[in-house]
């Protein structure tokens, strides 16, 4: 119904897509997957027509197409539903299933009760009982997937991408959107169905391909392939390959006999978090391991007030940090560095000076005036300990490499003397001298004494520069690995054969494969 025949997409620095061969065939649901930064966003927006290929051809039942826009693709009959929900939330519910394609009456005014019937009875069809004529924004966002499901296979199409479809859905709406797509599957559309959880994948999955840096390196039937052997594909890395050289972990006792520094208890975030918890004690650089989406970034900003919390609690030193917000986990000495630089991070406008002192200005400052001469020695010792390759403290720090931005970014926190640090993905998008540097560092800072929490999607760097590993999935921690356990071998079979967390598949009454 659908394929892409090598198939290229290069942004400025980034090959997001090199000679891809991709077929989703009528009556087939297609597992696509990969980590962070595998091309599965791309490729959809290339099938999409959001983006036009570099190099290679789509075929559109038989013919060569070339969308120019979402619409024309829509038009054509292929449909997408996001993670994030590409609704209007001020429109009534009806007027979002309809949106574009309103029934109308003869003088060609929209026919609003007909709209309100059929708006209904789609919604009906799902197992969803609202008022269509309430805004939609007035729903809850299981529901709002589920409208935005609705409009999806009500337009006729005739290829149907699901992007994360049930991140946001509870389990009784898993399953009705699991049975919409066997009835998709007998009608002989075909699906494309993104997910990172490997129950989900298993039940409703025909085929599957797999992304790892732009390129497809599996395709194949899906029960052909057991999820040890999936999730080493997914990350790279051949069960048996073992590697010892790299970071050298520091193992004396203080890491082990000292009260824990940082303690997070029973964690939950409503489909996202599930009773998490960990601790952290001097010196110790605990890792987070598991796939896109297990809930290890989400982790990270509950521990440090960027994610407000259903329940759990928080303490740094023995005292509970109130509040629940970002400026609390600071004062109690929690610093997080996240894994978009670019977004929540740097102030690319800004100078290098600007971006370090910026979270440690209330302390420089004194009824309003900023002590400059302050500034200027934090920043020098900060540029220097971190040998942070600049013109100078004045230099925007948006024209720096992506490694020296990070050196900034971390300069920024140490500034703030913290005593835990929670580094999320740290090395991504940097090159390799600039990444040893940053493994250096962290190294050195838990030598020092500070607590450190990594997060890491390479699972070679996360092996070897942590003490301890708590492995996630679905958002609940499933194992923890220390001592002569913490391998990469471990890691991947503790991802592969973890029993399903409660926003699974599996936990909601599906086949565990």
């Amino acid at each position: 119904m659908l394929s892409v025949t090598g198939l290229s997409k290069t942004f400025p620095g980034v090959k997001a897509l090199s000679a891809v061969d991709f077929t989703a065939r009528a009556g087939e649901v297609h597992a696509l997957i990969g980590e962070n930064g595998a091309g599965k966003s791309t490729l959809i927006k290339v099938l999409t027509g959001v983006y036009r290929p570099d190099a290679g051809e789509v075929t559109y039942d038989g013919s060569p197409v070339r969308f120019g826009t979402p619409l024309e693709a829509q038009h054509a009959g292929i449909s997408a539903i996001y993670q994030e929900v590409n609704l209007v939330p001020l429109m009534s519910v009806a007027r979002n299933l309809f949106l574009g394609r309103e029934p109308r009456g003869r003088l060609g005014l929209i026919d609003f009760g007909r709209m309100h019937r059929r708006a209904d009875e789609a919604l009906r069809g799902l197992g969803l009982r609202v008022d269509v004529r309430r805004p939609l924004r007035e729903l809850g966002v299981g529901a709002q997937q589920m409208v935005a499901l609705a409009r999806a296979v009500s337009v006729d199409a005739r290829v149907v991408v699901m992007d994360e479809p049930t991140s946001s859905l509870e389990p009784r709406e898993v399953r009705t959107l699991f049975e919409v797509i066997r009835t998709l599957r007998e009608r002989g559309i075909a699906v494309i169905y993104v997910s990172h959880r490997l129950d989900e994948l298993y039940e409703i999955c025909d085929m599957v391909t797999v992304l790892r840096d732009g390129k497809v390196v599996h395709t194949g039937r899906i029960a052909d392939l057991d999820r040890l052997r999936l999730v080493s594909l997914m990350l790279g890395r051949e069960i048996g390959e073992v590697r010892s050289e790299g970071l050298t972990k520091f193992t004396g006792s203080h890491r082990t006999e000292a009260e824990p520094v940082l303690a997070a208890s029973d964690l939950t975030v409503r489909h996202r978090l599930h009773g998490v918890s960990l601790s952290i004690r001097p010196g110790e650089v605990v890792g987070l391991g598991g796939l896109l989406g297990s809930g290890r970034s989400e982790t990270a900003k509950a521990i440090a007030g960027a994610l407000p919390t259903d329940s759990g609690r928080v303490t740094v030193a023995g005292v509970r940090v109130r509040g629940g917000s970002t400026p609390a986990a600071i004062r109690a000495g929690i610093s997080l560095l996240p894994e978009d630089r670019k977004a929540e991070g740097i102030v690319p406008g800004l100078s290098v000076r600007e971006n370090i002192a910026l979270a440690a200005l209330p302390g420089l400052s004194r009824f309003g005036l900023v002590d400059e001469a302050r500034v200027d020695r934090i920043v020098d010792s900060f540029m220097k300990r971190l040998r942070i390759k600049a013109a100078g403290p004045g230099q925007k720090v948006g024209e720096l490499s992506g490694g020296n931005q990070q050196k900034v970014l971390l300069a920024r926190w140490l500034a703030m003397h913290p005593k835990v640090l929670l580094l999320d993905e740290p090395t991504r998008g940097i090159d390799v001298g600039a990444k040893a540097e940053v493994q250096k560092l962290i190294d050195e800072l838990a030598d020092d004494g500070l607590a450190v929490l990594l997060i890491s999607s390479d699972t070679e760097e996360l092996i070897e520069g942590s003490d301890r590993v708590v492995v996630l999935k679905d958002g609940a921690v499933v194992e923890e690995l220390t001592g002569d356990a913490v391998t990469e071998d471990r890691l991947m079979r503790a991802i592969a054969a973890a029993p399903a967390g409660p926003g699974s598949a599996a936990a909601t009454g599906g086949t565990d494969d």
